[in-house]
């Protein structure tokens, strides 16, 4: 019997793109509060990398301490602009206050992957994409928030790179699973590895 698949995430983004490649796995969403894990390590030198990966680390964690026979996936992404770290925005205002400080500018964001077992991490991924933003003005802003609406307080850079969101960009070094948040590639690998997936 194939060991149970468990993603411990509540983006509908990840669920989609694991359910696109045919995987079978069931879906429960950690009770970690993520703001305080990033606070522990304030003050520490983390960098962005390390920070998406002890907050994908701590998901893992927590869903495979209560399903110790699972093989457990958590994921994470920080928005990191110059030395500072974003996060969602709660309203469409602070989305356009948002929009304004990436505009013109080159943001990273780091996107992390850990493999749970037995209560423990068993595997650690993370990539990194770097995002320039043309330089956009207020009306440009205003327009893009009326056509995409509420999605934009989906992702903590307010776009979806995968709809309208790519029209705000000049430049983009990383590939898409980084930007979208589940680095897809490496984790594949890692489940064919681990014997829980077949090809």
């Amino acid at each position: 019997m194939a060991q149970e698949i468990i993603l411990a995430s509540g983006s509908p983004h990840r669920r989609a793109l694991l359910r696109n490649v045919g995987l079978e796995f069931s879906v429960e969403k950690p009770d970690i509060d993520e703001r305080a894990v990033e606070a522990a390590l304030a003050g520490s030198g983390a960098t962005p990398e390390d920070v998406a990966v002890v907050l994908a680390e701590a998901k893992a964690v927590a869903v495979s301490e209560r399903h110790p026979d699972a093989l457990v996936i958590g994921s994470d992404q920080t928005l990191s602009l110059g030395d500072e770290f974003l996060h969602k925005v709660a309203d469409m205002e602070a989305a356009r206050r948002q929009l304004l400080r990436l505009s013109g500018r080159m943001h990273q964001l780091s996107s992390a992957v850990v493999l749970a077992g037995q209560g423990e991490a068993i595997w650690r991924h993370t990539s990194v994409a770097h995002m320039t933003m043309r330089k956009l003005d207020p009306a440009d802003i205003g327009r893009y928030l009326s056509d995409v609406g509420d999605a934009a307080l989906g992702s903590v850079g307010c776009y979806q790179i995968e709809g309208r969101g790519i029209r705000l960009f000049e430049k983009i070094e990383g590939d898409f699973f980084t930007i979208v948040g589940l680095p897809l590639l490496p984790l594949l690998a890692a489940l064919r590895d681990k014997g829980a997936i077949d090809g």
